[in-house]
């Protein structure tokens, strides 16, 4: 069952979500002292985090690079600051989605099990590393090593490769992995797809695996 954090002062709206969590088999964590919520997040080692920008103390920007520090879980801000630039804040500092105050709970909903079926699978969700061909991603810490030598990944390098691995034998396509990892790839310039798609070949390269990652001429990526 996966588990929900929830980093949101006003207690009513809190609640509210985490009842309905519960509706969907969710397993909710709400925050009650925001001087430790780093400290909770670590102690309780959520799947997803929902957070709100304006909070006690520190506001979300703080928290969600706290977050970032060590860990890649997927985080939805929640927050009724709906101007471009909080969103592209939210972004940029790591968050992965945003929802808008007031929101609609289905689409909360909708949103927190669109963004676990990219992050996870929901068949493994308690293993923690996939491996293939020599080469293992740790699930949790989001790093990949290879005959002990560990690589250390970004965020979207982490994503791509555990999209590939997951579609090992299966060409995925550069519009699929845009989606993926970018919620509105009309934004993104293409070129950022090749970027990180060279990094990491060039990563895993490095450690002793060349070719794990091929290139299919006009469809996309295969890890064969």
């Amino acid at each position: 069952m996966f588990k929900i954090m929830i980093v949101e002062d006003d207690a009513t709206i809190a609640n509210l979500i985490a009842q309905n969590l519960v509706k969907w088999q969710f397993t909710p964590v709400v925050a009650t002292d925001f001087n430790r919520v780093y400290e909770q997040f670590q102690s309780e080692k959520p799947h997803l985090v929902l957070l709100d920008i304006n909070l006690p103390v520190y506001d979300g920007y703080y928290w969600v690079q706290k977050i970032r520090q060590d860990s890649l879980v997927p985080v939805i801000f929640i927050s009724s600051r709906n101007t471009n630039m909080d969103m592209i804040m939210a972004m940029n500092l790591g968050g992965d989605d945003f929802a808008t105050k007031p929101f609609a709970m289905e689409v909360l909903l909708a949103k927190i099990n669109a963004l676990l079926r990219r992050t996870y699978n929901y068949s493994d969700q308690n293993s923690e590393a996939l491996e293939y061909n020599g080469l293992i991603l740790n699930l949790q810490t989001g790093g990949a090593s290879i005959n002990g030598q560990e690589i250390d990944l970004s965020k979207n390098e982490y994503k791509l490769l555990q999209i590939l691995m997951r579609s090992h034998g299966q060409i995925v396509s550069r519009t699929r992995l845009l989606k993926d990892l970018w919620q509105d790839e009309r934004f993104v310039d293409d070129n950022t797809l090749t970027v990180n798609i060279n990094r990491l070949r060039r990563k895993i390269t490095d450690a002793g695996l060349p070719d794990y990652i091929q290139t299919k001429v006009g469809q996309g990526y295969l890890i064969p």
